[in-house]
Protein backbone atom coordinates (compact mmCIF):
# COMPACT_ATOMS: atom_id res chain seq x y z
CA UNK A 1 0.00 0.00 0.00
CA UNK A 2 2.74 2.58 0.78
CA UNK A 3 4.34 1.86 -2.62
CA UNK A 4 1.01 2.40 -4.40
CA UNK A 5 0.47 5.62 -2.44
CA UNK A 6 3.93 6.87 -3.39
CA UNK A 7 3.42 5.97 -7.06
CA UNK A 8 0.14 7.92 -7.08
CA UNK A 9 1.91 10.89 -5.50
CA UNK A 10 4.65 10.96 -8.15
CA UNK A 11 2.09 10.72 -10.99
CA UNK A 12 0.25 13.75 -9.59
CA UNK A 13 3.58 15.44 -8.87
CA UNK A 14 4.63 15.06 -12.53
CA UNK A 15 1.26 16.35 -13.75
CA UNK A 16 1.55 19.44 -11.56
CA UNK A 17 5.10 20.02 -12.76
CA UNK A 18 4.01 19.99 -16.40
CA UNK A 19 1.15 22.38 -15.73
CA UNK A 20 3.34 24.70 -13.70
CA UNK A 21 6.03 24.86 -16.39
CA UNK A 22 3.35 25.96 -18.83
CA UNK A 23 2.12 28.58 -16.38
CA UNK A 24 5.61 29.96 -15.90
CA UNK A 25 6.34 30.60 -19.58
CA UNK A 26 2.99 31.70 -21.00
CA UNK A 27 3.42 35.36 -20.09
CA UNK A 28 2.98 38.57 -22.07
CA UNK A 29 6.38 39.64 -23.47
CA UNK A 30 6.13 43.27 -22.38
CA UNK A 31 5.15 42.28 -18.84
CA UNK A 32 7.98 39.72 -18.73
CA UNK A 33 10.46 42.47 -19.70
CA UNK A 34 9.15 44.74 -16.94
CA UNK A 35 9.36 41.87 -14.47
CA UNK A 36 12.95 40.97 -15.47
CA UNK A 37 14.01 44.62 -15.14
CA UNK A 38 12.42 44.85 -11.70
CA UNK A 39 14.21 41.66 -10.63
CA UNK A 40 17.56 43.22 -11.55
CA UNK A 41 16.99 46.28 -9.36
CA UNK A 42 19.72 46.14 -6.66
CA UNK A 43 17.55 48.05 -4.17
CA UNK A 44 15.46 45.13 -2.95
CA UNK A 45 13.88 47.18 -0.14
CA UNK A 46 12.37 49.72 -2.54
CA UNK A 47 8.62 49.34 -3.26
CA UNK A 48 8.10 48.81 -6.95
CA UNK A 49 4.99 47.44 -8.64
CA UNK A 50 4.54 46.28 -12.20
CA UNK A 51 2.91 48.97 -14.33
CA UNK A 52 -0.06 47.41 -16.04
CA UNK A 53 -3.66 48.48 -16.42
CA UNK A 54 -6.42 46.56 -14.71
CA UNK A 55 -7.86 45.54 -18.07
CA UNK A 56 -4.48 44.25 -19.30
CA UNK A 57 -3.78 42.36 -16.09
CA UNK A 58 -7.18 40.66 -15.97
CA UNK A 59 -6.99 39.76 -19.66
CA UNK A 60 -3.53 38.26 -19.25
CA UNK A 61 -4.22 36.30 -16.06
CA UNK A 62 -7.55 35.00 -17.35
CA UNK A 63 -5.68 33.48 -20.28
CA UNK A 64 -3.26 31.56 -18.07
CA UNK A 65 -3.91 27.84 -17.50
CA UNK A 66 -6.63 27.43 -14.90
CA UNK A 67 -4.89 24.46 -13.23
CA UNK A 68 -1.63 25.07 -11.33
CA UNK A 69 0.25 24.76 -8.05
CA UNK A 70 -1.48 26.45 -5.10
CA UNK A 71 0.96 26.07 -2.21
CA UNK A 72 4.38 24.37 -2.07
CA UNK A 73 4.20 20.82 -3.41
CA UNK A 74 7.04 18.78 -1.97
CA UNK A 75 8.52 15.50 -0.80
CA UNK A 76 10.91 15.85 2.14
CA UNK A 77 12.47 13.64 4.80
CA UNK A 78 14.06 14.62 8.08
CA UNK A 79 14.58 14.26 11.79
CA UNK A 80 13.23 15.76 15.01
CA UNK A 81 15.30 18.33 16.89
CA UNK A 82 13.52 18.10 20.24
CA UNK A 83 13.83 14.36 20.90
CA UNK A 84 16.04 11.39 20.18
CA UNK A 85 16.56 10.50 16.52
CA UNK A 86 15.53 6.90 15.84
CA UNK A 87 13.94 4.98 12.98
CA UNK A 88 10.59 5.69 14.63
CA UNK A 89 11.08 9.44 15.07
CA UNK A 90 12.69 10.23 11.68
CA UNK A 91 10.09 10.42 8.93
CA UNK A 92 9.06 11.74 5.52
CA UNK A 93 6.39 14.26 4.65
CA UNK A 94 4.87 15.11 1.32
CA UNK A 95 2.35 17.71 0.29
CA UNK A 96 0.23 18.04 -2.84
CA UNK A 97 -1.38 21.45 -3.30
CA UNK A 98 -3.31 22.43 -6.43
CA UNK A 99 -5.84 25.02 -7.49
CA UNK A 100 -8.36 25.16 -10.30
CA UNK A 101 -9.80 28.47 -11.45
CA UNK A 102 -13.49 27.83 -12.13
CA UNK A 103 -14.35 31.12 -13.84
CA UNK A 104 -12.60 34.08 -15.34
CA UNK A 105 -12.96 37.53 -13.76
CA UNK A 106 -16.54 37.89 -14.92
CA UNK A 107 -18.35 37.64 -11.58
CA UNK A 108 -19.66 40.75 -9.74
CA UNK A 109 -16.89 43.21 -8.74
CA UNK A 110 -14.59 41.49 -11.29
CA UNK A 111 -14.04 38.51 -8.98
CA UNK A 112 -13.30 34.94 -10.04
CA UNK A 113 -14.21 31.60 -8.45
CA UNK A 114 -11.63 28.93 -7.74
CA UNK A 115 -11.21 25.55 -6.07
CA UNK A 116 -8.19 24.47 -4.01
CA UNK A 117 -7.04 21.17 -2.58
CA UNK A 118 -4.08 20.56 -0.30
CA UNK A 119 -3.12 17.17 1.11
CA UNK A 120 -0.24 16.57 3.50
CA UNK A 121 0.91 13.10 4.59
CA UNK A 122 3.24 12.18 7.46
CA UNK A 123 5.00 8.93 6.70
CA UNK A 124 7.03 6.87 9.20
CA UNK A 125 9.08 5.63 6.29
CA UNK A 126 11.95 4.23 8.39
CA UNK A 127 9.80 2.32 10.88
CA UNK A 128 8.81 -1.32 10.55
CA UNK A 129 6.24 -1.71 7.70
CA UNK A 130 6.59 2.05 6.91
CA UNK A 131 3.10 3.13 8.02
CA UNK A 132 1.48 6.49 7.28
CA UNK A 133 1.07 8.22 10.64
CA UNK A 134 -1.44 10.84 9.53
CA UNK A 135 -2.85 12.41 6.36
CA UNK A 136 -4.63 15.77 6.36
CA UNK A 137 -7.12 16.74 3.65
CA UNK A 138 -7.88 20.41 3.04
CA UNK A 139 -10.30 21.33 0.19
CA UNK A 140 -11.64 24.83 -0.30
CA UNK A 141 -13.92 26.91 -2.51
CA UNK A 142 -13.61 30.66 -2.83
CA UNK A 143 -13.69 34.00 -4.63
CA UNK A 144 -10.67 36.13 -5.52
CA UNK A 145 -10.10 39.67 -6.78
CA UNK A 146 -6.97 41.42 -8.05
CA UNK A 147 -5.84 44.62 -6.36
CA UNK A 148 -4.68 47.60 -8.43
CA UNK A 149 -3.37 51.03 -7.55
CA UNK A 150 -2.43 53.76 -10.02
CA UNK A 151 -2.37 51.32 -12.97
CA UNK A 152 -0.17 48.88 -11.05
CA UNK A 153 -1.03 45.40 -9.87
CA UNK A 154 -0.25 45.25 -6.16
CA UNK A 155 -1.81 41.97 -5.05
CA UNK A 156 -5.11 40.19 -4.48
CA UNK A 157 -7.75 39.46 -1.84
CA UNK A 158 -9.62 36.20 -1.25
CA UNK A 159 -12.58 34.79 0.66
CA UNK A 160 -12.76 31.03 0.89
CA UNK A 161 -14.74 28.31 2.69
CA UNK A 162 -12.43 25.48 3.78
CA UNK A 163 -12.62 22.12 5.51
CA UNK A 164 -9.74 20.15 7.00
CA UNK A 165 -9.79 16.67 8.45
CA UNK A 166 -7.64 13.57 8.73
CA UNK A 167 -10.30 11.22 7.40
CA UNK A 168 -10.42 9.03 10.49
CA UNK A 169 -13.17 8.04 12.88
CA UNK A 170 -13.28 7.24 16.57
CA UNK A 171 -10.68 8.63 18.96
CA UNK A 172 -8.28 9.59 16.14
CA UNK A 173 -10.80 11.70 14.24
CA UNK A 174 -9.84 15.38 13.77
CA UNK A 175 -11.72 18.01 11.76
CA UNK A 176 -12.71 21.66 11.52
CA UNK A 177 -14.34 24.11 9.10
CA UNK A 178 -13.56 27.77 8.60
CA UNK A 179 -14.06 30.88 6.54
CA UNK A 180 -10.67 32.07 5.31
CA UNK A 181 -10.07 35.75 4.55
CA UNK A 182 -6.67 36.41 3.03
CA UNK A 183 -4.67 38.80 0.92
CA UNK A 184 -1.34 38.95 -0.90
CA UNK A 185 0.67 42.11 -1.40
CA UNK A 186 3.67 42.55 -3.71
CA UNK A 187 6.20 44.95 -2.24
CA UNK A 188 8.33 44.52 -5.36
CA UNK A 189 9.39 41.77 -7.75
CA UNK A 190 11.42 40.02 -5.05
CA UNK A 191 9.30 40.46 -1.93
CA UNK A 192 5.70 39.58 -1.27
CA UNK A 193 3.72 39.50 1.94
CA UNK A 194 0.57 37.54 2.61
CA UNK A 195 -1.75 36.95 5.52
CA UNK A 196 -4.76 34.83 6.36
CA UNK A 197 -7.40 35.04 9.09
CA UNK A 198 -9.83 32.30 10.06
CA UNK A 199 -13.42 32.46 11.27
CA UNK A 200 -13.61 28.86 12.51
CA UNK A 201 -16.22 26.29 13.37
CA UNK A 202 -14.53 23.37 15.13
CA UNK A 203 -16.84 20.39 14.73
CA UNK A 204 -14.39 17.63 15.69
CA UNK A 205 -15.32 16.11 19.04
CA UNK A 206 -11.70 15.17 19.75
CA UNK A 207 -10.13 18.53 18.88
CA UNK A 208 -12.37 21.17 20.48
CA UNK A 209 -9.27 23.07 21.65
CA UNK A 210 -7.62 23.02 18.21
CA UNK A 211 -7.50 26.83 17.95
CA UNK A 212 -5.40 27.05 21.12
CA UNK A 213 -2.66 25.38 19.07
CA UNK A 214 -3.50 26.46 15.51
CA UNK A 215 -4.39 30.07 16.29
CA UNK A 216 -6.61 32.23 14.08
CA UNK A 217 -4.33 32.95 11.15
CA UNK A 218 -0.80 33.52 9.91
CA UNK A 219 1.47 35.98 8.13
CA UNK A 220 4.02 35.02 5.51
CA UNK A 221 7.08 36.72 3.99
CA UNK A 222 8.59 35.52 0.73
CA UNK A 223 11.83 36.57 -0.95
CA UNK A 224 13.20 35.36 -4.26
CA UNK A 225 16.60 36.19 -5.74
CA UNK A 226 17.26 37.33 -9.30
CA UNK A 227 16.47 34.66 -11.91
CA UNK A 228 14.61 32.68 -9.24
CA UNK A 229 17.77 30.96 -8.01
CA UNK A 230 16.92 31.17 -4.31
CA UNK A 231 13.51 31.29 -2.67
CA UNK A 232 13.32 32.03 1.08
CA UNK A 233 10.16 32.23 3.15
CA UNK A 234 8.95 32.45 6.73
CA UNK A 235 5.46 31.77 8.09
CA UNK A 236 4.48 33.04 11.53
CA UNK A 237 1.35 31.55 13.09
CA UNK A 238 0.45 33.15 16.47
CA UNK A 239 -1.33 30.85 18.91
CA UNK A 240 -2.91 31.19 22.34
CA UNK A 241 -0.73 32.96 24.90
CA UNK A 242 1.78 35.80 24.94
CA UNK A 243 4.38 35.70 22.10
CA UNK A 244 3.55 32.04 21.44
CA UNK A 245 3.79 31.12 17.78
CA UNK A 246 4.29 28.28 15.35
CA UNK A 247 7.10 29.00 12.91
CA UNK A 248 7.95 27.59 9.49
CA UNK A 249 11.13 28.65 7.67
CA UNK A 250 12.02 27.31 4.22
CA UNK A 251 14.92 27.70 1.81
CA UNK A 252 14.77 26.51 -1.78
CA UNK A 253 17.48 26.37 -4.46
CA UNK A 254 16.36 26.15 -8.07
CA UNK A 255 17.95 23.19 -9.81
CA UNK A 256 17.69 24.53 -13.38
CA UNK A 257 16.50 27.73 -15.05
CA UNK A 258 14.37 25.59 -17.36
CA UNK A 259 12.42 23.87 -14.60
CA UNK A 260 10.39 24.74 -11.54
CA UNK A 261 12.04 22.15 -9.31
CA UNK A 262 13.88 23.23 -6.18
CA UNK A 263 16.11 21.54 -3.65
CA UNK A 264 14.17 22.25 -0.50
CA UNK A 265 14.85 22.57 3.24
CA UNK A 266 12.07 23.12 5.78
CA UNK A 267 12.30 23.93 9.50
CA UNK A 268 9.23 23.76 11.72
CA UNK A 269 8.69 24.44 15.40
CA UNK A 270 5.41 24.59 17.28
CA UNK A 271 2.11 22.77 17.53
CA UNK A 272 -0.44 21.63 15.00
CA UNK A 273 1.82 20.46 12.20
CA UNK A 274 -0.46 17.44 11.83
CA UNK A 275 -4.09 17.19 12.93
CA UNK A 276 -3.64 13.89 14.75
CA UNK A 277 -0.94 15.30 17.06
CA UNK A 278 -2.08 18.93 17.01
CA UNK A 279 -1.50 19.37 20.78
CA UNK A 280 2.03 17.93 20.81
CA UNK A 281 5.04 20.22 20.45
CA UNK A 282 7.46 19.36 17.66
CA UNK A 283 10.64 20.78 16.20
CA UNK A 284 12.10 19.26 13.07
CA UNK A 285 14.10 19.86 9.94
CA UNK A 286 13.47 18.13 6.62
CA UNK A 287 15.07 18.27 3.16
CA UNK A 288 13.93 17.13 -0.25
CA UNK A 289 12.50 18.45 -3.50
CA UNK A 290 9.76 21.02 -4.09
CA UNK A 291 7.64 22.49 -6.88
CA UNK A 292 6.89 26.16 -6.25
CA UNK A 293 3.94 28.26 -7.38
CA UNK A 294 4.91 31.12 -9.66
CA UNK A 295 6.16 34.03 -7.55
CA UNK A 296 3.70 36.45 -9.13
CA UNK A 297 0.92 33.90 -8.79
CA UNK A 298 -2.04 35.87 -7.42
CA UNK A 299 -3.40 32.94 -5.37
Amino acid sequence: MPRLYLLTFFIIFSTILSAQDELRYIVDDSLRQKYDKAMEDPNIFKPRHLEITEEQAIKMTDRLPSFAVYRDTYFVTGVPLNREITKNSADATFQISIRQRLTKSVLPFKTFAYLTYTQRSFWDIYATSSPFRDTNYNPGLGLGKYLFYDNKVVGAVFAQIKHESNGRDGDESRSWNYLSLSMKYYFNARFNFSGEMWAPWVDGENNKDLLDYRGLGFVSINYISNKHKWWLSADINPRKGVINMNTTVTAAFRISERSNQYLFARFYQGYGESLLDYNKYTMNVRVGICIKPDFYNLF
